[in-house]
């Protein structure tokens, strides 16, 4: 049976997000109370200790060039709730032109990257992982700095985390969320 690429995409569209649960066993639909956004514009923060890094250009940065390195890393954890079959189901969305990886490079090594979906004006991160250290900090700056020269009007990363809140992600819940999602939509952004 084919990976129904549109269905997964409308799911996505309306707000949902895809998760295995950590025995892997099950794949399903989840949405949260309150969703956590990266800001897109002055709110956004780089840490001082990260400035640094960017500012002795260590790293160079791709999109695209090692996609499935990017997923293996963000899969090699303890507990990972990127299943085999959302492995599957990502490659299917990256060889439709849904899924990206966003990657930073040290040389020949990936050092880190960010996996996620481009749908309209919407960039939703699914993970990130890295290789070297401040690999994936770096590739969450570009990125964002990416977007917003691509004229993204949201980067959802779904739900908070201690890291996240560094750079100055916030929650958006019920009405507020669905009103700049439907805007998003309305965008018509190209990723790479």
């Amino acid at each position: 049976m084919g990976i129904d690429v549109e269905s997964i995409i409308d799911g996505y569209r309306q707000g949902y997000f895809l998760m295995a649960e950590e025995d892997e066993s099950d794949l399903a639909w989840y949405t949260s109370q309150e969703r956590t956004l990266i800001p897109l514009d002055e709110r956004f923060h780089v840490p001082r200790s990260l400035r640094r890094a960017i500012n002795q250009s260590r790293f160079e940065v791709a999109i695209n060039k090692d996609f499935w390195g990017v997923v293996e890393g963000c899969a090699n954890r303890e507990t990972t709730w990127i299943s085999e079959e959302l492995k599957e189901i990502y490659g299917a969305l990256h060889q439709a032109g849904w899924a990206h990886s966003f990657e930073t490079w040290q040389g020949d090594q990936l050092a880190g990257g960010i996996l996620g979906l481009s749908i309209g004006g919407m960039f939703i991160g699914e993970s990130m992982f890295y290789n070297v250290p401040e690999g994936s900090k770096v590739a969450m700056v570009k990125l964002v700095e990416h977007l917003r020269s691509h004229g993204y009007l949201m980067f959802d990363a779904q739900l908070m985390n201690p890291h996240l809140a560094r750079f100055g992600a916030y929650t958006l819940a019920g009405r507020a969320y669905q009103k700049l999602l439907i805007q998003a939509l309305r965008q018509p952004c190209v990723f790479a």
